[in-house]
C-alpha cells in the first residue's frame, strides 16, 4: 500500500520519539553529532555509516538545498534515515534550514516560512529536537551601508554591531506565526546568526516563546569579535538549543594555530549545566576527514565533559 505523508507522520511517531536525544550525556561522556553538508552532500542517508565509522553519534541533517531540492519532504528519504540509523546507532540531533535561508531569508521573503515548516515536519519524523534557522548572506541581521560597511556600537574589547531594525521587526513578526507549528511539533526554532548574546535574547523576548531559542557555535562568535563563555553563561542552559563546534582558523579542534578558547567555553557549558549536543561543523583536513573527526570527537570528550 502506498503511504501518504500525513500517514507516514502518523506511522513514525513512536520510532521516532524514541531516538529524540534529551540529554546529550551518555555515560562515556557528551553525545557529539556532524553537520550533514561536513559529513559529505546535504540530505543523504547512505552517509550514515560513514558517521558511525568517524565516532560520531549524530547527524544534523539538511531539510534540503534549495528550493528546487528539498528531500526531507519525501517520506521515503526519513523512511531510510530511521532506518540506517536505528541500524548503526545513529541519531538525528537537528534539521538545518541553512543554505535556502541564507539565501531566501526570513527578513524580507515570504516564501521563507514554507521552508521553515518544512524544517519543522522533517525534526519531528526523525526525532530531532530543534531546527536551525540560519542568518547568515542575505540573511544578515547586521545593518550594511551603501558600501557593504557594518558599524560596531560597542567601546570595549568585544563588538555590538548596529542591528537591521526593520529586518529584525520582520523576523520577529514571522517567528511569532511559526511558533505554534514549533508547539505542536514540539521541536525548537533555533536562532543562529552573526548577532551578540544580548541581541538574541532581545528578539526571542520580543517574540515571547520558550520554543524560540540560541543555537550558540563557539566558532563563529569568536570570529565576530564576542566574549564566547560570556555569552554562554547569559544566555543560560534553557535558552541554548544546540551547540556548533568549530573553529574558523582550523579543521582540528584545539590546535595552537586555533582563534577558539575551548577551554573557556567549555567551563562556562559546565557552569550552566548545558546537556545537549554538541554538533561538528568540520570536515577535517582535506582527504583526512576520519582522522581528523575522530580526532575531535576526542577532542569534545575530553574538553567537555
Amino acid at each position: 500500500m502506498n503511504m501518504n505523508r500525513r500517514q507516514f507522520l502518523g506511522s513514525v511517531g513512536t520510532t521516532a520519539s524514541l531516538l529524540v536525544a534529551t540529554s546529550s550525556r551518555s555515560a562515556d561522556g557528551p553525545l557529539v553529532g556532524i553537520c550533514d553538508w561536513n559529513l559529505g552532500p546535504s540530505c543523504d542517508p547512505e552517509l550514515i555509516p560513514k558517521a558511525r565509522e568517524a565516532h560520531l553519534k549524530g547527524i544534523q541533517v539538511s531539510v534540503g538545498t534549495s528550493p528546487e531540492s528539498i528531500p526531507l519532504r519525501r517520506t521515503d528519504v526519513c523512511k531510510r534515515y530511521l532506518e540506517l540509523g536505528e541500524e548503526y546507532g545513529i541519531r538525528f540531533c537537528s534539521v538545518a534550514a541553512g543554505s535556502i535561508l541564507n539565501r531566501i531569508p526570513l527578513k524580507s521573503e515570504p516564501q521563507s516560512a514554507i521552508y521553515v515548516v518544512d524544517a519543522l515536519e522533517a525534526a519531528a519524523q526523525l526525532g530531532a529536537g530543534n531546527v536551525l534557522l540560519a542568518f547568515f548572506g542575505n540573511g544578515d541581521l547586521r545593518l550594511k551601508d551603501a558600501n557593504g560597511r557594518m558599524r560596531n556600537l560597542s567601546n570595549g574589547p568585544y563588538k555590538s554591531f548596529e542591528l537591521d531594525a526593520a529586518g529584525v521587526t520582520r523576523v520577529v513578526e514571522v517567528l511569532r506565526q511559526l511558533v505554534p507549528r514549533a508547539e505542536d511539533s514540539g521541536v525548537a526554532l533555533g536562532l543562529e546568526n552573526t548577532l551578540t548574546a544580548d541581541q538574541n535574547l532581545e528578539i526571542i523576548e520580543r517574540v515571547g516563546s520558550e520554543m524560540v531559542q540560541i543555537y550558540y557555535d563557539v566558532g563563529n562568535s569568536t570570529h565576530y569579535g564576542y566574549d564566547v563563555a560570556a555569552e554562554i553563561r547569559k544566555i543560560g542552559k534553557e535558552r541554548i538549543c544546540e551547540v556548533h563546534l568549530k573553529d574558523w582558523a582550523s579543521p582540528v579542534l584545539g590546535s595552537p594555530s586555533g582563534e577558539v578558547n575551548f577551554r573557556k567555553a567549555a567551563e562556562a557549558c559546565r557552569e550552566i549545566g548545558y546537556d545537549k549536543w554538541y554538533v561538528l561543523e568540520s570536515s577535517g583536513r582535506e582527504d583526512r576527514f576520519l582522522e581528523d573527526t575522530r580526532a575531535n570527537v576526542g577532542f569534545v570528550l575530553n574538553t567537555f565533559q
